[in-house]
């Protein structure tokens, strides 16, 4: 019996180190992402504060929770882009109170030093 042959019609696997043909496009297999739609005006109301400013004195007066403060303030940030408000108000509020015990403890730090040095 003759060995067997495939079809004409069939084509032959393509080289994997073959630049691909003119005009041909890539193959990827990550899918495209569809573009993501802007948040609309009701979504923007749920925004959470940040406190930036306030995180920017925390780090001033007492840097070790005030760079934890940073932390949560772009974790509420991350979750107000992705419209993820219950994790962004939880952030926030970590935020706050971080900010504000780290104001506390320096304004409390130079008062000390004030007074006794």
């Amino acid at each position: 019996m003759p060995p067997k042959q495939a079809p004409a019609d069939a084509e032959a696997p393509a080289d994997a180190g073959a630049p691909p043909a003119a005009g041909a496009q890539p193959a990827t297999d990550t899918p495209e992402k569809p573009p993501k739609e802007p948040q609309t005006p009701e979504e923007l109301a749920f925004y959470a504060p940040n406190y930036l400013c306030l995180t920017i004195l925390a780090i001033l007066l007492f840097p070790p929770l005030g760079l934890i403060a940073v932390f949560f303030t772009y974790k509420t940030w991350q979750a107000n882009k992705n419209s993820q408000w219950e994790d962004a108000y939880i952030n926030s509020g970590r935020t706050g109170w971080l900010d504000v015990f780290a104001i506390l403890i320096g304004l409390g730090i130079i008062y000390v030093y004030a007074l006794f040095m």
